[in-house]
């Protein structure tokens, strides 16, 4: 699963609509927008840490000697160096800290409903917009089945069909 910034503002305004009809949560309606802003900050926070895991994966790459085939070795160490939570895992974080902010935030009126309730009701939501990896390699394999998987022709216009789908679904 992997959290696309476009994706962000979509997945703050469902997370805060959602709560608020199932009445989990209490927010004013003039407030309703600032939010679904400060939801969409904790995820941005999360790729802005992200980001600096890869910076610092880059660089130990490249100090090392490695090529880019060790990368998710090398950020695997980079971020338990730094405490920073990858996958299913920094989702859980993200979802932990939106949980945080909907209690102590002056836009969020009340909070109804137990944590357990709102993780569930949070990690549903932004699984449908996180699994569009999974979604993509499908379609980039089916449109591929020409060539033979596992060959240095299938892997180059496996990386560009991927790239193409994810820009015509606007994640790039």
């Amino acid at each position: 699963m992997r959290l696309y910034p476009k994706v962000i503002p979509i997945i703050s305004r469902e997370a805060i609509q959602q709560l608020m009809q199932d009445g989990d949560i209490e927010v004013e309606p003039m407030r309703v927008a600032d939010a679904e802003m400060d939801l969409s900050a904790i995820m941005r926070e999360y790729l802005a840490n992200e980001e600096r895991v890869n910076q610092a994966t880059r660089e130990a790459l490249e100090r090392r000697g490695y090529d880019y085939s060790k990368f998710n070795q090398v950020k695997r160490e980079m971020a338990d160096v730094r405490g920073f939570k990858m996958g299913d895992e920094g989702i859980e974080y993200v979802i932990n800290q939106m949980i945080e902010f909907l209690l102590i935030s002056r836009n969020v009126e009340e909070v109804y409903s137990p944590d357990n309730v709102l993780r569930q009701k949070m990690f549903q939501g932004m699984k449908k917009h996180l699994d569009v990896d999974d979604e993509i390699d499908r379609e980039a394999r089916s449109r591929l089945k020409h060539l033979q998987e596992g060959t240095s022709a299938f892997d180059i216009e496996y990386n560009k069909t991927v790239e193409q789908i994810r820009r015509a679904r606007g994640l790039i």
